[in-house]
């Protein structure tokens, strides 16, 4: 007979209401229930233990998770230094920009004649609706940006640098590109084009339009990677940036660089992986490429991500309080030219 005692080493334990109670005190409990309640206190041990190894901690963000209201979350995030570089789509960039600007995203509803909202200038995603005017006018803004710069090929994260510069000077509030560029946190957008902020670039009638040099970002970040002394990973959604920055172990290991795949990876996804997209992906099958460490502390956390972030960010923040972290040396300064004619 089988010796049962080997898989009942630790009880499911309810949940105590507890009125007093803060958030971190709340997921700390849920560690001992099951499903997607464990894996959500389980995110919070997992990017806890990243950040107190020192390891240099990429996040990947996609998903229309600005316009949904987490642009604040991750200015927390990039100013308190628990993320170490950003990867996100263009879109979510866009619209921090749009933000950042003075502008808003407006509670609304998926119950509603598209037709009409279209007649009203007005975009909806999903229950949230956009001014399409306020939205050309980041259009210009970018355009006009771009206008400056130098007429030389950059990187996603050179050019997002330079506009975060820019964008601290004119800005009404705190946004992702400006408080990263003030934290030294570099941002990438690997899909830069497939946003409108490559819509915007596009504007410029001619052939003489921005170039980006994309494989200097694939060089960057895997050099960002072999270079650490550990990674760490947190995946909002999947697409690009959760690829671009799995990819890194994969390149560095191709440059006969001495990596082993990420060693603590997080992830929120709503998708599963029997559809054999990216963003349901396991680590598990992540390790099958070399991406993920053979012994890596994982979770994945099936959730909405407006949920489950705001929470894990939460409680991380309460566990963080008063901890100094030893910040990782990113040496970007190789990279880090500076347009001359942008500040005129």
């Amino acid at each position: 007979m089988v010796n049962r005692k080997k898989f009942l080493k630790r009880a499911v334990t309810p949940v105590k209401i507890n009125a007093k109670a803060d958030v971190e005190d709340l997921v700390k409990r849920m560690g001992d229930t099951a499903f997607q309640g464990r894996n959500l206190s389980e995110a919070v041990d997992v990017w806890e233990e990243m950040l107190k190894s020192n390891a240099t901690v990429f996040f990947g963000l996609a998903g229309a998770m600005v316009p949904a209201g987490m642009r604040e979350v991750m200015v927390f995030l990039i100013k308190n230094r628990f993320i170490d570089c950003l990867v996100s789509t263009g879109a979510n960039l866009f619209h921090d920009i749009h933000e950042t600007l003075g502008r808003h995203h407006w509670q609304g509803s998926h119950n509603i004649d598209d037709n009409v909202l279209k007649d009203a200038g007005i975009d909806r995603i999903y229950d949230v609706f956009a001014v399409e005017e306020e939205f050309n006018s980041a259009d210009r803004y970018i355009y006009e940006f771009a206008e400056r710069l130098d007429n030389r090929p950059y990187t996603t994260r050179e050019f997002l640098c330079l506009m975060g510069r820019d964008l601290s000077k004119k800005g009404r509030v705190e946004g992702i590109v400006t408080s990263a560029y003030r934290a030294g946190v570099p941002i990438y957008c690997p899909a830069v084009a497939d946003s409108s902020i490559g819509i915007a670039l596009a504007l410029k009638n001619g052939s003489d339009h921005l170039i980006f040099d994309m494989i200097g970002d694939v060089k960057e970040t895997a050099e960002l990677a072999a270079r650490a002394r550990t990674t760490g990973v947190v995946y909002v959604g999947g697409g690009t940036p959760k690829n671009f920055i799995q990819q890194t172990e994969v390149t560095a290991t191709l440059q006969c660089k001495d990596v082993e795949g990420h060693k603590y990876a997080v992830q929120i996804t709503a998708d599963a992986p029997h559809w054999g997209g990216l963003s349901g992906c396991t680590f598990e099958e992540a390790r099958s490429w070399g991406k993920i460490s053979k012994k890596s502390s994982h979770v994945t956390v099936n959730s909405d991500a407006t949920i489950a972030l705001p929470i894990i960010v939460t409680a991380l923040a309460k566990r963080m309080k008063g901890v100094k972290r030893r910040l990782p040396k990113l040496d970007l300064k190789a990279s880090n030219r500076v347009s001359k004619r942008i500040w005129e």
